[in-house]
This record gives C-alpha cells, sequence and structure tokens, in this order.
C-alpha cells in the first residue's frame, strides 16, 4: 500500500454509523407493503398500514423510528419489523392500524422529532373512523420521542387519546456508547459520518456519557442536562396512558461476557491506525480505554475515564460496535485483532426504566429480584435471552401484542 493509498484509507474508516432501529441491518427479507396512506408531518414523515378488513384508520398503533443519521428509512424499519417476527402482520391481523413515523434527520433533537410525533397522534385522531384509543410508542429513541410527545401534549392540556404507551429497547436511563469509540470517530483525520453522528444532538441527548471532541473530556452532556430538564418540565411521563416497556437483555444481572479492561479491538499491522488499540470500559481513575495512532498525519492520544463503571458487558441490549469498525478496518487494509464485537449499548436497568447506570450495584441489580413498584412504568419485561437491540422477537414481541388495549 502507498503512502496515498494509506492515506485514502485512514481518510476513509468513518463512514459508518451505529443504528438504533429494528431495520439497522439486513434481516429475512420480506415483500414491503404499499402503504395506505402517506403522511408530511413537521420534521419527518408517516406512512400507513391499515388492519386487515379495514379501509380507514379505526385501532391505531404508532411506533416511531429509533437512532441514527440523516432521514429514516422506512423501507429499512418495515422489513425489521418482519423480517424475523411479523410485528406488523401480527398487529394488522388483530385489526390494528399501524402508522410509522419516521424523522427528516434521525440525529436532530428528540424535542424537534417530538413535533413529528405530536403531529401524527392529532392528524390520527382527526381522521380517525370511531374513538377507540391509540397505542404510542417506539423502537430504542423512538420510545423517547415518544415519551415526550405525550407528556408534552398532556403538559399543555391537549388530549392525545391514548390507553397505551410502550417503548421497545429505549435508553430512559441514558444509553452507552464506549468513550473508546466515540474518541476514535473524532481522531479519523477528516470530517466522517460516524464523528457527525456521535456529536449529533440525538446522540448528546441519549448517551449516558459523551466525549466532547473539542476539548477531550468525558461528561454529561450539556444537551442532554437541557432535555431532561425538558422531560421534567412536561411532567417526565405521560400520566393518561399505561405505560409499558420491553429490554432486550435479561433481567437476571447477566450480560455479555466481556471482561473488563481487555483489548476489544487492535489494529496490529504496519498500516491503517498501527498499534491504534481499543480496550473494554473498566473501573477506576484514569484508566485508558484507547490508545489511537495514525500516521497521515502522524499523531498519538491517549484516552482515559474516570469513575465509569464496568458497562460492556452489562446486562442489556447489545450493539456489535467493535464489529463494525473492525469490518472497516479490515475493508480499507489494516490487519486486526477483534476480541469482542459487541458491548452493551441499552442497559436493562435503564430500557425498563428501574435504576440508573452510574453505580455498578445499579447496572448490575438482578431486576427479576427487584420489587416492580421501583421502576418508573407500569408494566415491563425483559427478555429471556441476551439480543441485539431492537431485535424483534417473538418473546417480546407477544408481549406486547397481549396488552393492547380494547
Amino acid at each position: 500500500m502507498s503512502g496515498q493509498q494509506g492515506e485514502t484509507a485512514e481518510q476513509g474508516i468513518g463512514t459508518f454509523t451505529l443504528a438504533g432501529s429494528p431495520g439497522a441491518e439486513p434481516t429475512n427479507q420480506v415483500q414491503v407493503r404499499q402503504s395506505d396512506e402517506e403522511w408530511e408531518l413537521p420534521h419527518g414523515f408517516a406512512r400507513v398500514y391499515y388492519g386487515e378488513g379495514h379501509n380507514a384508520i379505526r385501532q391505531p398503533v404508532l411506533m416511531a423510528d429509533g437512532f441514527n443519521l440523516g432521514r429514516s428509512d422506512l423501507d429499512a424499519l418495515y422489513q425489521g419489523l418482519e423480517g424475523n417476527f411479523a410485528f406488523l402482520g401480527a398487529l394488522r391481523q388483530r385489526g390494528r392500524d399501524v402508522v410509522l413515523i419516521g424523522y427528516d434527520d434521525r440525529g436532530a433533537s428528540i424535542l424537534d422529532n417530538a413535533q413529528a410525533v405530536i403531529a401524527a397522534i392529532q392528524r390520527t385522531t382527526a381522521v380517525q373512523e370511531g374513538d377507540a384509543p391509540l397505542t404510542v410508542g417506539g423502537f430504542s429513541m423512538g420510545g423517547i420521542v415518544t415519551r415526550y410527545a405525550l407528556a408534552k401534549l398532556e403538559s399543555e392540556g391537549i388530549d392525545h387519546r391514548t390507553a397505551l404507551y410502550f417503548s421497545y429497547d429505549s435508553p430512559h436511563r441514558g444509553a452507552v456508547i464506549p468513550i473508546a469509540l466515540q474518541a476514535f470517530a473524532h481522531f479519523i483525520p477528516v470530517a466522517n459520518a460516524f464523528a457527525k453522528q456521535m456529536n449529533s444532538s440525538a446522540a448528546r441527548q441519549m448517551l449516558w456519557r459523551h466525549y466532547d471532541s473539542e476539548d477531550g473530556t468525558v461528561r454529561v452532556d450539556p444537551e442532554r442536562e437541557k432535555f431532561l430538564e425538558a422531560l421534567r418540565d412536561v411532567g417526565g411521563w405521560p400520566r393518561r396512558p399505561r405505560t409499558i416497556a420491553v429490554a432486550n437483555g435479561r433481567g437476571d444481572a447477566k450480560g455479555l461476557d466481556v471482561p473488563p479492561g481487555q483489548v476489544a479491538l487492535a489494529s496490529t499491522g504496519q498500516l491503517v491506525y498501527p498499534g491504534t488499540a481499543l480496550y473494554t470500559q473498566a473501573e477506576g481513575h484514569e484508566v485508558v480505554v484507547a490508545e489511537l495512532k495514525r500516521l497521515f498525519p502522524k499523531a498519538e492520544k491517549t484516552i482515559t475515564t474516570s469513575g465509569s463503571p464496568e458497562l460492556d458487558g452489562a446486562p442489556g441490549g447489545f450493539l456489535d460496535s467493535y464489529g463494525i469498525l473492525a469490518a472497516m478496518l479490515t475493508k480499507f487494509g489494516a490487519t486486526v485483532d477483534l476480541r469482542h464485537p459487541d458491548v452493551c449499548f441499552v442497559p436493562s436497568v435503564s430500557s425498563v426504566a428501574i435504576r440508573d447506570i452510574d453505580q455498578p450495584a445499579d447496572l448490575y441489580a438482578n431486576i427479576d429480584e427487584l420489587s416492580p413498584e421501583e421502576s418508573e412504568l407500569d408494566d415491563f419485561v425483559c427478555s429471556s435471552a441476551t439480543t441485539k437491540h431492537t431485535a424483534i422477537t417473538e418473546e417480546l414481541c407477544t408481549w406486547l401484542l397481549e396488552r393492547l388495549p380494547n
């Protein structure tokens, strides 16, 4: 590989993003059904699929997309909701009319994207035949967007007519992207999609801790603090509907086999970030989580954290975060030592809003042995096996289907 090729390779690594919706990766391919209606909304858009035997919206289920970069891909979301377990099909067979809500920018502020949900709710109630109550929820970030939207409507005295709110592996107490990965995104010497995603408003608002690309600090981002304040200002949660949630992680305190303080991913060759090593999160003060090295332009940087619990192996829905980066490094000619491709993204205690994730005892709490009343939700369920973030499983979807309002 020539010097010019090496420089191009190091610059090209960051073309990936980490996705937080069921359509994030190919599943069993299904035919995307033609929608019955399509709506343009403030900050977003929606597709409507009538329930079987319906020619209008009668029993609505509104579902919002999750986190990524750029415009929502509702074709991908549809396939994600049908590919492994036919969740949309099961809803329609039960006479439910599905409204899929997407955003013009999945990385935009949750407060902005909530405007799309609010508009979708109001349009649904305006055109609906009959007075059946609504079900409103979302996947990953979509569960936070809909939570805020419903609470905001209630705070303004507007009747949203929703009987059931649900979230699907949503980060109610925060999500986790390893600081090592966040820092690597900004170590890439050119503007790139991954860095843009990590600095997006949605990422800053959802992530438990954020890496500041300007000064290298690791902290609760000011945008998260402002979002949490805005959420408190509208009451925190909607009060009219029953609130339920599912977690892709287990509830018995068992997570991934990811030991702390170990190499997760290293570039071991002579080219393309040679000597770079990213480590799994360990507890302690000034703990090294990344040794970053590049050739073009030549630079080295050590990234440390203080006061973080052992997040990567925590019980919760996981993403193949290091696996995605390893694939990109390999694609551009790096020699890679990948030991831990998957790490926790949304801890189970966050998904079911029962504990914060700052302390190890809370992060690794045995939810099955806690009183359900500790949760801010009315009801919840954790997966019997650790599954990928927003994975659509028969177990979790059946639980949701059984709790739809009459």
